[in-house]
């Protein structure tokens, strides 16, 4: 079966020579939930934007599906839904035109962005909020409605950078039940998240990067037996004093 995500060896250097990625593989295969981990500046979110075109590999090979993601960009691209940290959108526009905006770069026909729309305005509870400025709604609000912008195309593989950052705990839940029921119904999805009660929740299988290398990647069962957070510590060397100390 053809992985929705294969990365091998991806090296991503910047101008000034910094190394942000270093010969990093992984696969993800269709239908998994993904929790991608590490701490800031380990070279998460350099991956994913090699990952969606924002950056350039410097050498290494990303297919998505088994679209090239550099020779076959655009290709690539329409199978990507991407939700990011930040919330960059016109603070002015309304949900609705905001998911509609998407729908038109990828493409989809004013008949069709609207049926789209219509539906995840439905799906993620916004209908009540669609003609209010974006600006004018609650942190919870506004992870919706990057959420629904990155599924109007109905994306194969979702990519999800801190969905859940700034939000309220019973938020959270409603969010982690929409990403659950995207994945029951076939959305494959890579996770990125600094709550690792989140990642237990929701992912089977898990990848920990420090410094622009996997450092550890297997089934959630794996990382469950010392405890995730455990894991997590001994894997991008934040122990064995912090475990020491905490016992």
């Amino acid at each position: 079966m053809t992985p929705a995500l294969s990365i091998t060896n991806l090296r991503k250097v910047y101008r000034g020579g910094t190394v942000a990625v270093n010969d990093l593989s992984m696969t993800i295969e269709p239908g998994d939930f993904f929790g991608f981990l590490g701490p800031n500046g380990a070279g998460k979110s350099t991956t994913i934007h090699c990952v969606t075109g924002i950056a350039t590999p410097t050498s290494g090979t990303i297919e998505i599906f088994g679209v090239d993601a550099v020779k076959s960009y655009r290709e690539a691209r329409r199978l990507i839904g991407l939700s990011p940290q930040e919330f960059n959108v016109d603070p002015f526009a309304t949900p609705r035109q905001i998911v509609e905006w998407m729908g038109g770069y990828f493409g989809l026909h004013a008949a069709e962005r609207k049926k789209q729309t219509d539906a995840l305005m439905e799906r993620f509870d916004l209908v009540e909020h669609q003609k209010k400025a974006f600006r004018e709604l609650s942190g919870g609000l506004k992870r919706r409605v990057i959420l629904a912008r990155a599924l109007v195309h109905n994306p194969r593989l979702l990519i999800l950078d801190e969905p859940t950052a700034g939000v309220d705990v019973e938020l959270r839940r409603d969010l982690w039940r929409y990403l659950q029921e995207l994945n029951r119904d076939g959305t494959t999805i890579l996770l990125t998240s600094h709550y690792l009660e989140e990642v237990e929740r929701l992912c089977r299988t898990i990848a920990i990067v420090s410094r622009g290398k996997i450092v550890r990647h297997g089934p959630k069962e794996e990382f469950l037996s010392a405890g995730l957070e455990t894991a997590y510590l001994s894997a991008t060397g934040a122990v064995p004093d912090h475990i020491a100390g905490a016992a």
